[in-house]
């Protein structure tokens, strides 16, 4: 079994449910502007905000635009024009209140914390992640948060983990595992940068891609077997 020394971890769908903080900010929101929330509308929001991620993903626009253009977009579909920029203000207010554990996640961390360099690399907004983080009481078990908005660049750029690499004392890459439930973005940004991968899989989705990952599990707790640790 390989030692590692520094774990890298996501955020969103690894170790905090950003599915139920989604939902709950949607809802809010929709209230707040007085027009009914169908399952239709908030699958179509998906579609449009995982587009906007992806191309962030892939340099082709910037944090902004993905943040102040993705409920203008969906408002306009469905006949009513917005102002994106006040819009996402509200959601935003509304999803810094989402910090539901994915199931394990607090006792693995916990349990991991005193024998691992434990780090976090996530993209996304520093405030919303760094708050989330705080409310759920995972911030305080690792010794940095890397949000891409603070870096100047995101998952999976090279750059982006140069960045993290740099300021992580000590680091070996050989060491280093990251964990993750994105391919695009944590799988292929761990494979660029060197790094071992693990990619949490919960939903048993169907890999199509040619991004192939060392490790796949669907259960926080299976990281205690490939690591070796004894659960608390």
């Amino acid at each position: 079994m390989k030692e590692y020394q520094t774990l890298l971890f996501d955020v969103d769908d690894t170790l905090l449910d950003f599915g139920a903080a989604e939902k709950l900010a949607l809802r809010l929101l929709f209230e707040d502007q007085q027009v009914p929330l169908t399952a239709a509308i908030e699958a179509h929001y998906k579609q449009i905000n995982q587009g906007l991620w992806k191309s962030f993903e892939e340099g082709k626009i910037d944090r902004e635009e993905v943040l102040n253009t993705r409920h203008s977009l969906l408002f306009r579909e469905y006949g009513h024009e917005v102002d994106g920029i006040m819009l996402e203000q509200k959601y935003r207010s509304y999803l810094e209140e989402g910090h539901e554990h994915v199931l394990g996640a607090f006792e693995l961390i916990s349990a991991l914390q005193d024998k691992y360099d434990l780090y976090i690399v996530t993209n996304g907004v520093s405030k919303t992640q760094i708050k989330r983080l705080r409310d759920s009481g995972l911030y305080p078990l690792f010794k940095n948060v890397f949000v891409s908005e603070d870096t100047g660049y995101q998952k999976p750029m090279k750059e982006y983990f140069d960045h993290v690499f740099a300021r992580i004392p000590g680091f070996a890459v050989d060491k280093g595992l990251i964990i993750g439930d994105s391919l695009s973005a944590d799988i292929k940004g761990g494979q660029l940068a060197g790094l071992d991968t693990c990619w949490f899989n919960p939903a048993k989705k169907p890999n199509d891609t040619e991004i192939a990952p060392i490790y796949e599990i669907q259960k926080l707790d299976e990281l205690y077997r490939i690591l070796n640790v004894e659960r608390v």
